[in-house]
């Protein structure tokens, strides 16, 4: 089931996952920055993040079934201890992306009306996304190093 064309399905999993973490966690900073950004993109940047979390989740089921496949050596079994991360990560960044598409959409329907407290709200949004944007990336950086040491490792290139 993990496998297209006879080939693990999980290196192509994880580079979805690359792409489209790094760039919610892109979308939600600027988005908790600049106005004008958030505006355009929208609801666009939950649904980035919906997305990848949902390849987060897959590369790491698709890891899992891999592991059982190769040789079991210690940096395979480091990398596959770490593949919780991607997907814990992806789930906050969720929660940020749709928090923050939502809190923006509500204001804007209550614009002619004053929300008390907006700005502290806004600033700590701001604040949660980045944190979040940086643990995600940070994470999937040293995700991706371990799997890719396991993989050269094995084949003799590292």
């Amino acid at each position: 089931m993990w496998q297209l064309a006879g080939l693990p399905l999980h290196p192509l999993l994880v580079h979805a996952v690359v792409v489209l973490l790094p760039l919610a966690a892109l979308m939600v900073v600027v988005g908790s920055v600049w106005p004008a950004a958030r505006r355009r993109l929208g609801i666009l940047t939950p649904i980035v993040a919906i997305v990848g979390g949902g390849f987060a989740l897959l590369a790491k089921q698709a890891g899992e079934a891999l592991e059982r496949q190769v040789p079991e050596t210690a940096l395979v079994e480091a990398h596959t201890e770490m593949g919780n991360g991607p997907v814990i990560w992806a789930f906050f960044l969720i929660v940020v992306a749709v928090g923050q598409w939502a809190w923006f959409w509500w204001r804007a329907r209550r614009a002619d009306r004053p929300i008390g407290g907006a700005r502290v709200i806004t600033a700590v949004i701001a604040v949660v996304a980045i944190v979040v944007a940086v643990g995600t990336t940070i994470d999937l950086v040293l995700v991706g190093d371990s799997g890719a040491r396991a993989v050269w490792s094995a084949i003799g290139g590292a």
